[in-house]
């Protein structure tokens, strides 16, 4: 199976949806991604009290909701109450945590799906495989690519769906981890903090058969040399702007 996410290159990812435009991480980021010409959303993935998958980043509720405390101490039922919306603007109350079945059915096969598998605090717990079944049952598997921080979560990935690509986040103060023999095996992508991003250095990974993507970017300049350099993707909070600018730069040749 072919892999949609190297059928063409480079590719805008919504960080977090568009998440300049709306709520990070809701469905109202990720719909207004793809009307703004997304090839890609960007989304992070925990798992409730009960197991199900949810679409959040922080690992406490505090910063995006009406909530507070860990978000794997409630239930799926818990957080649907809160609102995930009001904090970003009023006219986005009423926006919730969705599900990432939530976001399958709603989006389907018209978006590509950049998957943050974010058990950091729990790195051994069970999110890459009720990911993988979610992923198995919308028939997704040529739509995804499933990145993390966390070598464990990617080499869970390659145990029990070799065939899905893996993306590894870099920063720059690499954890102790990725020193040593827990390294996250063999991925198909590198993704990159902005400032890990240099002409030398995605040349460097291309030589070594890894695609690069680089985030967070949103200025038009940093975007037009990342470009120039042969980067893959651009992660974004600004889908608009990075398709207008990535038309302007194929236009130009």
């Amino acid at each position: 199976m072919q892999s949609k996410w190297f059928e063409s290159a480079p590719r805008v990812i919504a960080h977090r949806g568009a998440s300049h435009r709306a709520p990070e991480n809701t469905l109202r980021a990720f719909t207004t991604a793809v009307a703004l010409g997304a090839d890609a959303v960007e989304l992070d993935t925990r798992l409730t009290r009960g197991g199900a998958v949810v679409i959040h980043h922080d690992w406490t509720l505090d910063r995006t909701t009406d909530g507070a405390g860990r978000l794997d101490r409630h239930t799926l039922a818990e957080l649907e109450r809160l609102d995930a919306g009001k904090r970003f603007g009023p006219e986005f109350a009423g926006e919730r945590i969705p599900t990432l079945e939530r976001v399958f059915e709603t989006l389907g096969e018209t978006v590509l799906y950049d998957i943050e598998l974010s058990n950091y605090r729990r790195p051994f717990n069970r999110l890459p495989d009720a990911v993988i079944r979610l992923v198995r049952r919308h028939k997704l598997e040529d739509h995804v690519l499933m990145s993390s921080f966390n070598p464990i979560s990617l080499r869970r990935v390659e145990a029990l769906a070799p065939q899905l690509p893996r993306g590894l986040l870099l920063m720059r103060r690499e954890p102790w981890w990725m020193r040593g023999p827990l390294g996250p095996g063999p991925v198909d992508v590198l993704q990159l903090e902005d400032t890990l991003a240099s002409p030398e250095s995605i040349d460097g990974f291309h030589r070594e058969d890894h695609k690069v993507h680089v985030w967070v970017v949103n200025d038009r300049n940093r975007m037009r040399d990342l470009l120039a350099w042969g980067v893959d993707g651009l992660i974004t909070d600004l889908p608009d702007v990075a398709c207008e600018v990535l038309g302007d730069v194929l236009a130009t040749g």
